[in-house]
C-alpha cells in the first residue's frame, strides 16, 4: 500500500487535509503550492518572503516528493530557473521580497512575452513602512507593466486558495501569475482549511517552444500581440473570480473599494455589517464590470490599498465620469506607510477607540550588531586605519553589516542596493576619492557583487574591497550562502592578483594584524580584496545547541 511520510494515504489525508491548520501567510502559500503539485521553488532569502521557501525545505512531504527547494544565488537566477522548470511542464514557484523583483525584472518582463508551459507563480512580498527594506515600492506596478494577471489575498485562507487555484489559472492562460502580499499578510497567522493534494505534472516540454521562447524581434512581435489579445480573457477571469466580491449596503452616498489585506481593515471597522457598498478586489486586471456597478451606485468612492495609489489612479482614467475618487492622492490617506484599521477608520469618519496605544515611556530600540559578531571587529580595525587619511569613503552594502552605519561604529557612507558597494567605490575612485573602500557580505557578493569586481579588475581600479564573510545569509535568518568556501577562488578567477587576496580571522587578538593588512592593501595602487572570515555567532550558537541534543 502506498504511503506518505509512513502513513497510509487515507490516514495522511485525514490528518493533514480535513482540519484547519494555523499558518502564517507565507506558510499558507507554501503549503498551497505543495498541495497544488509543485515541483520546485526558486528563491533568494528576503524578508518578508523567506518563510515560504523555508517551509517547503522543512516539509516532510516536499522532501519525500523530491521538490526542489535549494536557495538560488539571486532573484534573477531564481526566476530564470523557475521559468526553465515551467518550460519542462512542471509547476514552479518563485519567491522574493519586493526589491528582489528589480533584480529579476529582465526575466519577469520577457516571461510575459514567452508565456509558460507548467504553471508558474511569482510571489512578491512587499514591505510598506519599510520594516526591513530600503524602499516601499508597490509591485502591482510591475504586474501592470508586464500586463500579467495578479493576485492579492486579503487573508491566509485566500492566500492558500489563490495559490492552489493560481497554478491552474496560469496554465489555462499560458502566462505567469504575480502574487502580491505585504508584510502583515506574510507574518500574521490564521486558520486555513487545506484541500486535497494534487500530483505533480508530467514532463511536457512545449511543442512550439522555438516559436515562444526565442524572442528574436520577428517572433517577439507575434508574442506581444498574443499578450495584448490575452488581456480580455484575464479581465473576464477577474470579473468572475470568487475573491472579487461586491457587497451592497443601504447608504450609497459613499462607496468603498478595498484591495488585498485592506479589505480586512475595512471589515474591522464594520463589525455589524457594511454601511456603504464595498467592492473587494483580490485579482487583477481590475474587474471593470464591478467597478462600474460601484461607480453607478455611489456618489463618491474611497479607495483603500496597501502601497501606491495604483487602483485609485486607474479609476480616474477608467470612469471618466467626474465621480469623486478619494484615497492617497488627495490626502484622505497618507501617501507613505502601511494601512492600519485605525487609519482606515479615520478616513471613513468613524470614531476610533484604540485599545493598544504604545505608552510614551516605550521607545524603539535601534538594531545593533550582535555581541561577538565578526563584523564588529572588522569595523573597529577599519575605522582605526581610516583615521590616518584625510577624506576616506566607505561604500557598504545590504546585510547585517549595514548596521555599521549606526553608533558606535558610524563606519559607512552608503547603502543603496545589492552589490552597489563595489561599483560605487569604483566610481568614486574614478572620480579621485582615496581611499575608496567597499564593504560587502559573502552572500551579497555572490548575489550581485561579482560583476562589479570584474569591472574593477578590468581597469585595475584603486579600490579596496572587504568581503566580510560570516559563512551564511545572516540578515534573513542564516540560510546557505552560495559562495561559502569559494570566495578566494571566485576572486582569483575573476582576475584579482592572488597576492592581493588576503584572508583574516576578525578577533580582538588579531586586531593589529587586521589593521596592518587593511593599511597595506589601501596603499596598493590597484584592486585588492580582503576577506575577514568568521562564522556568524547566531548560526554557530544554533549548531552548538543542536550538537548538545
Amino acid at each position: 500500500m502506498k504511503t506518505i511520510s509512513g502513513l497510509s494515504l487515507q490516514t495522511f489525508y485525514k490528518t493533514n487535509y480535513m482540519e484547519q491548520r494555523l499558518f502564517l501567510g507565507d506558510e499558507a502559500i507554501a503549503q498551497a503550492a505543495i498541495d497544488a503539485g509543485l515541483s520546485g521553488v526558486y528563491s533568494y532569502p528576503g524578508t518578508p518572503s523567506t518563510e515560504i521557501t523555508e517551509y517547503i525545505q522543512h516539509s516532510a512531504v516536499a522532501r519525500e516528493r523530491g521538490i526542489h527547494s535549494r536557495w538560488c544565488t539571486n532573484e534573477k537566477t531564481a526566476m530564470e530557473a523557475a521559468l526553465g522548470m515551467s518550460y519542462a511542464g512542471k509547476r514552479a514557484l518563485c519567491c522574493m521580497k519586493h526589491v528582489g523583483l528589480n533584480v529579476a525584472a529582465d526575466c519577469f518582463m520577457n516571461a510575459a512575452m514567452s508565456g509558460i508551459q507548467g504553471g508558474m507563480i511569482i510571489v512578491s512580498a512587499d514591505d510598506p513602512s519599510m520594516h526591513s527594506s530600503q524602499n516601499e515600492q508597490d509591485n502591482r506596478m510591475y504586474g501592470r507593466f508586464a500586463m500579467l494577471p495578479m493576485l492579492e489575498p486579503s487573508n491566509q485562507q485566500e492566500a492558500y486558495d489563490l495559490v492552489y487555484d493560481g497554478f491552474e489559472m496560469s496554465e489555462k492562460l499560458g502566462y505567469p501569475v504575480l502574487l502580491r502580499i505585504t508584510t502583515r499578510m506574510a507574518h500574521s497567522r490564521a486558520g486555513v482549511t487545506l484541500r486535497p493534494p494534487q500530483p505533480e505534472n508530467p514532463l511536457n516540454c512545449p511543442v512550439d517552444g522555438r516559436q515562444r521562447y526565442i524572442l528574436l524581434p520577428a517572433l517577439a512581435r507575434q508574442r506581444y500581440r498574443k499578450l495584448l489579445a490575452a488581456q480580455e480573457e484575464m479581465t473576464a477571469l477577474s470579473e468572475s473570480s470568487a475573491c472579487n466580491r461586491y457587497f451592497d449596503a443601504p447608504d450609497r452616498r459613499k462607496g468603498i473599494l478595498a484591495t488585498g489585506i485592506a479589505f480586512n481593515y475595512v471589515s474591522e471597522n464594520y463589525p455589524d455589517g457594511f454601511e456603504h457598498p464595498v467592492l473587494k478586489i483580490c485579482q487583477y486586471p481590475l474587474p471593470l464590470r464591478w467597478i462600474r456597478k460601484l461607480a453607478e451606485a455611489c456618489d463618491e468612492i474611497i479607495v483603500f490599498e496597501e502601497g501606491y495609489p495604483v487602483v485609485e489612479e486607474q479609476l480616474k482614467g477608467l470612469l471618466g465620469t467626474g465621480l469623486n475618487v478619494r484615497g492617497r492622492l488627495d490626502g484622505t490617506i497618507r501617501r507613505d506607510g502601511e494601512l492600519t484599521p485605525d487609519l482606515v477608520g479615520k478616513a471613513l469618519g468613524r470614531e476610533i477607540h484604540s485599545r493598544y496605544a504604545v505608552p510614551e515611556v516605550v521607545e524603539q530600540r535601534p538594531p545593533a550588531l550582535c555581541l561577538g559578531c565578526g563584523h564588529r571587529d572588522v569595523y573597529d580595525a577599519l575605522n582605526e586605519v581610516l583615521k590616518e587619511y584625510d577624506a576616506p569613503k566607505v561604500f557598504s552594502d545590504i546585510g547585517c553589516y549595514t548596521l555599521g552605519a549606526l553608533p558606535p561604529f558610524r563606519a559607512i557612507d552608503s547603502c543603496i542596493d545589492m552589490g552597489a558597494s563595489i561599483t560605487m567605490a569604483k566610481g568614486a575612485s574614478d572620480a579621485g576619492v582615496y581611499p575608496s573602500v567597499a564593504v560587502i557580505g559573502d552572500s551579497t557578493f555572490t548575489h550581485s557583487g561579482m560583476t562589479g569586481l570584474l569591472d574593477c579588475v578590468n581597469e585595475n581600479s584603486n579600490v579596496t574591497i572587504l568581503i566580510s564573510d560570516n559563512e551564511t545569509t545572516a540578515m534573513t535568518g542564516g540560510q546557505d550562502s552560495a559562495g561559502t568556501g569559494r570566495l578566494e577562488a571566485i576572486c582569483e578567477g575573476i582576475g584579482v592578483p592572488a597576492e592581493h587576496i588576503r584572508t583574516l580571522i576578525p578577533l580582538k587578538k588579531n586586531y593589529e594584524e587586521m589593521k596592518a593588512v587593511i593599511r597595506e592593501e589601501i596603499a596598493y595602487p590597484g584592486i585588492s580584496v580582503i576577506i575577514p572570515r568568521r562564522e556568524c555567532i547566531q548560526t554557530l550558537t544554533r549548531k552548538k545547541k543542536i550538537a548538545k541534543q
